[in-house]
Protein backbone atom coordinates (compact mmCIF):
# COMPACT_ATOMS: atom_id res chain seq x y z
CA UNK A 1 0.00 0.00 0.00
CA UNK A 2 1.55 3.26 -1.08
CA UNK A 3 1.60 6.50 0.87
CA UNK A 4 -1.48 7.96 -0.85
CA UNK A 5 -3.49 4.84 -0.12
CA UNK A 6 -2.48 4.91 3.55
CA UNK A 7 -3.53 8.57 3.82
CA UNK A 8 -6.83 7.73 2.12
CA UNK A 9 -7.56 4.91 4.58
CA UNK A 10 -6.74 7.18 7.53
CA UNK A 11 -9.05 9.90 6.19
CA UNK A 12 -11.82 7.31 5.69
CA UNK A 13 -11.45 5.98 9.24
CA UNK A 14 -11.48 9.52 10.66
CA UNK A 15 -14.66 10.31 8.70
CA UNK A 16 -16.38 7.16 9.95
CA UNK A 17 -15.43 7.92 13.55
CA UNK A 18 -16.59 11.53 13.12
CA UNK A 19 -19.99 10.38 11.83
CA UNK A 20 -20.37 8.00 14.76
CA UNK A 21 -19.39 10.77 17.15
CA UNK A 22 -21.79 13.27 15.58
CA UNK A 23 -24.65 10.77 15.81
CA UNK A 24 -23.84 9.98 19.42
CA UNK A 25 -23.58 13.57 20.61
CA UNK A 26 -26.47 14.89 18.52
CA UNK A 27 -28.59 12.21 20.15
CA UNK A 28 -27.35 13.38 23.48
CA UNK A 29 -25.85 16.86 23.83
CA UNK A 30 -24.59 16.11 27.35
CA UNK A 31 -22.51 13.14 26.26
CA UNK A 32 -24.80 10.56 27.87
CA UNK A 33 -25.68 7.48 25.87
CA UNK A 34 -29.48 7.48 25.92
CA UNK A 35 -29.61 3.79 25.07
CA UNK A 36 -28.24 3.07 28.54
CA UNK A 37 -30.96 5.06 30.27
CA UNK A 38 -34.43 3.97 31.33
CA UNK A 39 -37.04 5.88 29.34
CA UNK A 40 -40.06 7.01 31.34
CA UNK A 41 -43.20 8.29 29.61
CA UNK A 42 -45.29 10.80 31.54
CA UNK A 43 -48.65 12.36 30.64
CA UNK A 44 -48.13 15.91 31.89
CA UNK A 45 -50.48 18.78 32.72
CA UNK A 46 -49.41 22.36 32.05
CA UNK A 47 -47.79 25.01 34.22
CA UNK A 48 -44.38 23.40 34.65
CA UNK A 49 -43.06 23.04 31.09
CA UNK A 50 -39.98 25.26 31.58
CA UNK A 51 -39.04 23.53 34.82
CA UNK A 52 -39.27 20.03 33.35
CA UNK A 53 -37.28 21.11 30.28
CA UNK A 54 -34.58 22.81 32.37
CA UNK A 55 -31.19 21.53 31.26
CA UNK A 56 -30.01 21.03 34.85
CA UNK A 57 -33.12 19.01 35.72
CA UNK A 58 -32.66 16.85 32.62
CA UNK A 59 -28.99 16.37 33.49
CA UNK A 60 -29.72 15.31 37.09
CA UNK A 61 -32.37 12.83 36.00
CA UNK A 62 -30.05 11.33 33.39
CA UNK A 63 -26.73 11.29 35.24
CA UNK A 64 -27.83 10.61 38.81
CA UNK A 65 -30.95 8.51 38.24
CA UNK A 66 -30.29 7.08 34.75
CA UNK A 67 -33.71 8.26 33.57
CA UNK A 68 -34.59 9.69 30.17
CA UNK A 69 -37.99 11.26 30.83
CA UNK A 70 -40.44 12.10 28.05
CA UNK A 71 -43.09 14.57 29.25
CA UNK A 72 -46.07 14.58 26.85
CA UNK A 73 -48.43 17.56 27.09
CA UNK A 74 -51.99 16.78 28.23
CA UNK A 75 -54.87 18.88 29.50
CA UNK A 76 -56.16 17.72 32.87
CA UNK A 77 -59.67 17.05 31.63
CA UNK A 78 -58.58 14.88 28.72
CA UNK A 79 -56.72 12.51 31.07
CA UNK A 80 -60.16 11.45 32.28
CA UNK A 81 -62.13 11.44 29.04
CA UNK A 82 -59.56 9.97 26.62
CA UNK A 83 -57.59 6.72 26.95
CA UNK A 84 -54.31 7.71 28.61
CA UNK A 85 -52.06 6.49 25.80
CA UNK A 86 -49.51 8.53 23.86
CA UNK A 87 -51.53 8.25 20.65
CA UNK A 88 -54.45 10.14 22.23
CA UNK A 89 -52.14 13.15 22.53
CA UNK A 90 -50.78 12.80 19.00
CA UNK A 91 -47.61 10.83 19.79
CA UNK A 92 -46.61 7.19 19.21
CA UNK A 93 -48.18 5.12 16.42
CA UNK A 94 -49.37 7.51 13.71
CA UNK A 95 -52.20 5.32 12.43
CA UNK A 96 -53.65 4.84 15.93
CA UNK A 97 -53.19 8.55 16.73
CA UNK A 98 -55.03 9.45 13.53
CA UNK A 99 -57.86 7.03 14.35
CA UNK A 100 -58.33 8.43 17.86
CA UNK A 101 -58.21 12.01 16.54
CA UNK A 102 -60.87 11.03 14.03
CA UNK A 103 -63.24 9.90 16.78
CA UNK A 104 -62.46 6.19 17.04
CA UNK A 105 -63.49 5.24 20.59
CA UNK A 106 -62.48 1.58 20.43
CA UNK A 107 -58.96 2.15 21.76
CA UNK A 108 -58.20 1.81 25.47
CA UNK A 109 -55.09 1.60 27.62
CA UNK A 110 -55.32 -2.20 27.11
CA UNK A 111 -55.44 -2.16 23.29
CA UNK A 112 -52.73 -3.81 21.26
CA UNK A 113 -50.24 -1.43 19.66
CA UNK A 114 -50.87 1.61 21.87
CA UNK A 115 -48.03 3.35 23.70
CA UNK A 116 -48.74 3.37 27.43
CA UNK A 117 -47.57 5.72 30.18
CA UNK A 118 -45.56 5.13 33.32
CA UNK A 119 -46.92 8.11 35.22
CA UNK A 120 -49.39 10.99 35.23
CA UNK A 121 -48.26 14.46 36.33
CA UNK A 122 -51.39 16.56 36.85
CA UNK A 123 -51.36 20.31 37.39
CA UNK A 124 -54.29 20.23 39.81
CA UNK A 125 -54.82 18.02 42.85
CA UNK A 126 -58.50 17.43 42.12
CA UNK A 127 -57.61 15.60 38.89
CA UNK A 128 -54.99 13.54 40.71
CA UNK A 129 -57.50 12.53 43.37
CA UNK A 130 -60.19 11.86 40.79
CA UNK A 131 -57.96 9.74 38.58
CA UNK A 132 -57.48 7.27 41.43
CA UNK A 133 -61.23 6.52 41.46
CA UNK A 134 -63.00 4.03 39.21
CA UNK A 135 -64.02 5.64 35.91
CA UNK A 136 -67.64 6.74 35.68
CA UNK A 137 -68.86 4.90 32.60
CA UNK A 138 -72.16 6.81 32.63
CA UNK A 139 -70.06 9.89 31.82
CA UNK A 140 -68.08 7.97 29.17
CA UNK A 141 -64.87 8.19 31.18
CA UNK A 142 -61.96 6.12 29.85
CA UNK A 143 -60.42 3.09 31.58
CA UNK A 144 -57.60 4.05 33.92
CA UNK A 145 -54.29 2.61 35.02
CA UNK A 146 -53.91 1.22 38.49
CA UNK A 147 -52.21 3.97 40.51
CA UNK A 148 -49.48 2.30 42.56
CA UNK A 149 -48.49 5.45 44.41
CA UNK A 150 -47.70 9.13 44.22
CA UNK A 151 -48.34 12.43 45.95
CA UNK A 152 -48.09 16.20 45.78
CA UNK A 153 -44.77 17.01 44.16
CA UNK A 154 -44.64 20.70 43.18
CA UNK A 155 -46.74 23.32 44.97
CA UNK A 156 -47.45 27.02 44.67
CA UNK A 157 -50.13 28.97 46.55
CA UNK A 158 -52.78 31.22 45.05
CA UNK A 159 -51.89 34.87 45.72
CA UNK A 160 -53.16 38.29 44.69
CA UNK A 161 -50.72 40.68 43.07
CA UNK A 162 -51.24 44.38 43.66
CA UNK A 163 -49.31 47.63 44.04
CA UNK A 164 -47.87 49.61 46.93
CA UNK A 165 -50.42 52.46 46.80
CA UNK A 166 -53.42 50.09 46.55
CA UNK A 167 -52.21 48.00 49.49
CA UNK A 168 -51.69 51.07 51.65
CA UNK A 169 -55.37 51.93 51.20
CA UNK A 170 -56.52 48.32 51.74
CA UNK A 171 -54.60 48.33 55.03
CA UNK A 172 -56.48 51.49 56.06
CA UNK A 173 -59.71 49.66 55.21
CA UNK A 174 -58.59 46.81 57.51
CA UNK A 175 -58.71 44.33 54.65
CA UNK A 176 -54.94 43.75 54.49
CA UNK A 177 -52.50 43.32 57.36
CA UNK A 178 -48.71 43.14 57.32
CA UNK A 179 -46.62 40.73 59.38
CA UNK A 180 -42.84 40.44 59.12
CA UNK A 181 -42.79 42.16 55.75
CA UNK A 182 -45.48 39.88 54.26
CA UNK A 183 -48.94 41.15 53.34
CA UNK A 184 -52.04 39.07 54.11
CA UNK A 185 -55.67 39.52 53.09
CA UNK A 186 -57.12 39.11 56.54
CA UNK A 187 -60.72 39.96 55.58
CA UNK A 188 -61.49 38.44 52.18
CA UNK A 189 -65.23 38.58 52.88
CA UNK A 190 -65.08 42.35 53.24
CA UNK A 191 -63.14 42.71 49.99
CA UNK A 192 -65.65 40.47 48.20
CA UNK A 193 -68.54 42.52 49.56
CA UNK A 194 -66.95 45.74 48.27
CA UNK A 195 -66.89 44.17 44.82
CA UNK A 196 -70.48 42.87 45.09
CA UNK A 197 -71.68 46.29 46.27
CA UNK A 198 -70.10 47.95 43.24
CA UNK A 199 -67.80 50.18 45.30
CA UNK A 200 -65.46 52.31 43.23
CA UNK A 201 -61.77 52.72 43.86
CA UNK A 202 -62.46 56.40 44.50
CA UNK A 203 -64.83 55.42 47.33
CA UNK A 204 -61.88 54.14 49.34
CA UNK A 205 -59.53 57.00 48.52
CA UNK A 206 -57.98 55.86 45.25
CA UNK A 207 -59.26 58.62 43.01
CA UNK A 208 -56.43 58.02 40.55
CA UNK A 209 -57.97 54.64 39.64
CA UNK A 210 -60.98 54.49 37.35
CA UNK A 211 -64.01 52.23 37.81
CA UNK A 212 -65.17 49.68 40.35
CA UNK A 213 -63.00 47.69 42.72
CA UNK A 214 -62.14 44.42 41.05
CA UNK A 215 -59.72 41.49 41.20
CA UNK A 216 -58.82 40.24 37.73
CA UNK A 217 -58.54 36.48 37.31
CA UNK A 218 -58.53 33.87 34.61
CA UNK A 219 -61.94 32.48 33.71
CA UNK A 220 -62.88 29.67 36.15
CA UNK A 221 -65.11 28.09 33.50
CA UNK A 222 -62.20 27.52 31.10
CA UNK A 223 -59.06 27.86 33.24
CA UNK A 224 -57.75 25.65 36.04
CA UNK A 225 -56.15 28.60 37.94
CA UNK A 226 -59.43 30.50 37.79
CA UNK A 227 -61.33 27.46 39.04
CA UNK A 228 -58.89 27.07 41.93
CA UNK A 229 -59.40 30.73 42.87
CA UNK A 230 -63.18 30.43 42.82
CA UNK A 231 -62.86 27.27 44.88
CA UNK A 232 -60.99 29.37 47.44
CA UNK A 233 -63.75 32.01 47.35
CA UNK A 234 -66.36 29.31 47.93
CA UNK A 235 -64.38 27.94 50.91
CA UNK A 236 -64.13 31.50 52.26
CA UNK A 237 -67.87 32.08 51.99
CA UNK A 238 -68.69 28.89 53.88
CA UNK A 239 -65.84 29.32 56.41
CA UNK A 240 -64.32 26.06 55.23
CA UNK A 241 -67.46 24.05 56.03
CA UNK A 242 -68.31 22.38 52.72
CA UNK A 243 -71.82 20.95 52.84
CA UNK A 244 -74.50 20.62 50.18
CA UNK A 245 -76.56 23.32 51.92
CA UNK A 246 -73.64 25.75 52.31
CA UNK A 247 -72.59 25.33 48.70
CA UNK A 248 -76.14 25.82 47.40
CA UNK A 249 -76.51 29.03 49.43
CA UNK A 250 -73.18 30.45 48.24
CA UNK A 251 -73.35 29.72 44.51
CA UNK A 252 -75.68 32.66 43.64
CA UNK A 253 -73.30 35.06 45.40
CA UNK A 254 -70.33 33.61 43.53
CA UNK A 255 -72.22 33.92 40.24
CA UNK A 256 -72.87 37.60 40.99
CA UNK A 257 -69.17 38.03 41.81
CA UNK A 258 -68.28 36.28 38.55
CA UNK A 259 -70.52 38.55 36.46
CA UNK A 260 -69.15 41.70 38.09
CA UNK A 261 -65.58 40.57 37.34
CA UNK A 262 -66.10 41.30 33.64
CA UNK A 263 -63.53 40.33 31.00
CA UNK A 264 -61.21 37.48 31.96
CA UNK A 265 -58.00 36.14 30.44
CA UNK A 266 -57.78 32.43 29.70
CA UNK A 267 -54.17 31.93 30.76
CA UNK A 268 -52.37 33.16 33.89
CA UNK A 269 -49.25 34.00 31.86
CA UNK A 270 -51.20 36.54 29.78
CA UNK A 271 -52.79 38.05 32.86
CA UNK A 272 -49.50 38.38 34.73
CA UNK A 273 -47.89 39.99 31.68
CA UNK A 274 -50.70 42.55 31.47
CA UNK A 275 -50.31 43.24 35.18
CA UNK A 276 -46.63 44.03 34.73
CA UNK A 277 -47.03 46.02 31.51
CA UNK A 278 -50.07 48.13 32.39
CA UNK A 279 -49.18 48.79 36.03
CA UNK A 280 -51.51 49.98 38.77
CA UNK A 281 -53.76 51.89 36.38
CA UNK A 282 -54.40 48.88 34.16
CA UNK A 283 -54.46 46.02 36.65
CA UNK A 284 -54.76 47.17 40.29
CA UNK A 285 -55.20 43.57 41.54
CA UNK A 286 -54.90 40.19 39.85
CA UNK A 287 -55.04 36.54 40.94
CA UNK A 288 -52.12 34.31 40.07
CA UNK A 289 -49.63 31.87 41.55
CA UNK A 290 -46.75 32.79 43.84
CA UNK A 291 -44.33 31.09 41.46
CA UNK A 292 -44.97 33.70 38.74
CA UNK A 293 -43.01 36.46 40.48
CA UNK A 294 -40.06 34.18 41.24
CA UNK A 295 -39.98 32.91 37.67
CA UNK A 296 -40.12 36.52 36.44
CA UNK A 297 -37.36 37.63 38.82
CA UNK A 298 -35.06 34.93 37.43
CA UNK A 299 -35.93 35.26 33.75
CA UNK A 300 -35.96 39.08 33.61
CA UNK A 301 -33.76 40.50 36.35
CA UNK A 302 -33.72 44.04 34.91
CA UNK A 303 -37.48 44.14 34.57
CA UNK A 304 -37.96 42.77 38.07
CA UNK A 305 -35.59 45.35 39.58
CA UNK A 306 -37.62 48.12 37.93
CA UNK A 307 -40.91 47.10 39.56
CA UNK A 308 -40.07 45.15 42.72
CA UNK A 309 -40.33 48.17 45.05
CA UNK A 310 -43.88 48.87 43.85
CA UNK A 311 -45.20 45.29 43.59
CA UNK A 312 -47.05 43.81 46.54
CA UNK A 313 -47.92 40.12 46.95
CA UNK A 314 -51.06 39.53 49.00
CA UNK A 315 -51.59 36.14 50.61
CA UNK A 316 -55.24 35.29 51.27
CA UNK A 317 -55.60 33.94 54.78
CA UNK A 318 -56.29 31.13 54.28
CA UNK A 319 -55.06 30.47 50.77
CA UNK A 320 -55.12 27.28 48.71
CA UNK A 321 -52.35 25.29 47.08
CA UNK A 322 -52.11 24.71 43.39
CA UNK A 323 -50.52 21.28 43.58
CA UNK A 324 -48.83 19.43 40.74
CA UNK A 325 -49.23 15.77 41.69
CA UNK A 326 -47.36 12.78 40.29
CA UNK A 327 -49.14 9.40 40.15
CA UNK A 328 -47.10 6.43 38.98
CA UNK A 329 -48.32 3.23 37.34
CA UNK A 330 -45.06 1.30 36.87
CA UNK A 331 -41.72 0.77 38.60
CA UNK A 332 -40.17 3.17 36.09
CA UNK A 333 -42.69 5.81 37.11
CA UNK A 334 -41.87 5.15 40.75
CA UNK A 335 -38.17 5.85 40.08
CA UNK A 336 -39.11 9.26 38.66
CA UNK A 337 -41.39 9.99 41.61
CA UNK A 338 -38.56 9.21 44.03
CA UNK A 339 -36.15 11.36 42.03
CA UNK A 340 -38.23 14.45 42.78
CA UNK A 341 -37.12 14.12 46.42
CA UNK A 342 -33.63 15.03 45.25
CA UNK A 343 -32.45 18.15 47.12
CA UNK A 344 -30.82 19.59 44.00
CA UNK A 345 -34.03 19.24 42.02
CA UNK A 346 -36.06 20.81 44.83
CA UNK A 347 -33.65 23.74 45.07
CA UNK A 348 -33.90 24.42 41.34
CA UNK A 349 -37.68 24.10 41.53
CA UNK A 350 -37.80 26.88 44.11
CA UNK A 351 -34.96 29.22 43.18
CA UNK A 352 -35.59 29.31 39.44
CA UNK A 353 -39.29 28.51 39.06
CA UNK A 354 -40.95 29.28 42.39
CA UNK A 355 -42.27 25.79 43.12
CA UNK A 356 -42.36 24.82 46.78
CA UNK A 357 -42.05 21.20 47.92
CA UNK A 358 -42.99 19.44 51.13
CA UNK A 359 -46.09 19.51 53.31
CA UNK A 360 -46.00 23.23 54.18
CA UNK A 361 -44.14 24.29 51.08
CA UNK A 362 -40.66 23.58 52.34
CA UNK A 363 -38.16 25.92 54.00
CA UNK A 364 -36.15 28.24 51.78
CA UNK A 365 -34.10 31.39 52.06
CA UNK A 366 -36.85 33.68 50.80
CA UNK A 367 -34.79 36.79 51.55
CA UNK A 368 -32.90 36.28 48.28
CA UNK A 369 -36.02 37.23 46.32
CA UNK A 370 -36.06 40.77 47.68
CA UNK A 371 -39.85 40.97 47.98
CA UNK A 372 -42.37 39.98 50.68
CA UNK A 373 -42.65 36.18 50.52
CA UNK A 374 -43.28 34.08 53.66
CA UNK A 375 -40.81 31.42 54.66
CA UNK A 376 -43.59 28.83 54.90
CA UNK A 377 -47.27 28.71 54.00
CA UNK A 378 -49.28 27.58 57.01
CA UNK A 379 -52.80 29.00 56.61
CA UNK A 380 -54.46 26.98 53.86
CA UNK A 381 -57.73 25.26 52.98
CA UNK A 382 -57.96 21.91 51.23
CA UNK A 383 -58.63 21.76 47.53
CA UNK A 384 -62.27 21.02 46.77
CA UNK A 385 -63.26 17.62 45.44
CA UNK A 386 -64.09 17.17 41.79
CA UNK A 387 -67.87 16.99 42.24
CA UNK A 388 -67.93 20.33 44.10
CA UNK A 389 -65.77 21.96 41.43
CA UNK A 390 -68.03 20.59 38.71
CA UNK A 391 -71.08 21.94 40.52
CA UNK A 392 -69.41 25.35 40.94
CA UNK A 393 -68.25 25.64 37.33
CA UNK A 394 -71.58 24.47 35.93
CA UNK A 395 -73.41 27.08 38.00
CA UNK A 396 -71.06 29.84 36.85
CA UNK A 397 -71.59 28.75 33.26
CA UNK A 398 -75.36 28.29 33.28
CA UNK A 399 -76.80 29.25 36.68
CA UNK A 400 -79.19 32.14 37.18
Amino acid sequence: MNKKQVIGVIIFVVLVLSIIGIRFFSNNSKGINLSRLTTVYVATGGGKEDFLADSDIVKILRKKYKLNVVFDNWSNGKTIQLPLVREAAGYGDESIASAIAGGDTSYTIHSSGVSTYDALFTSDQRFYDYYKLWPDKEKNEADRYNVKGGSLTLNTPIVIYSWKRVVEVLMQEEIVTERDGVYYISDMNKLMQYILDGKKWSDIGLGELYGNINIASTDPVTSSPGATYYGLLLSTLVSGQITDENVAESLPKLKQFYVKSGYMNNTPADLFERYLKTGMGGQPMIVDYEKSIIDFANSNKDGFNQVKDEIRILYPSPTVWNSHCLAYFTDKGKKLYEAFDDKEIQQIAWEKYGFRTGITGGSYDVSKIGIGVPQTITSTVSSLKMDIYNQLIEYLRNGE
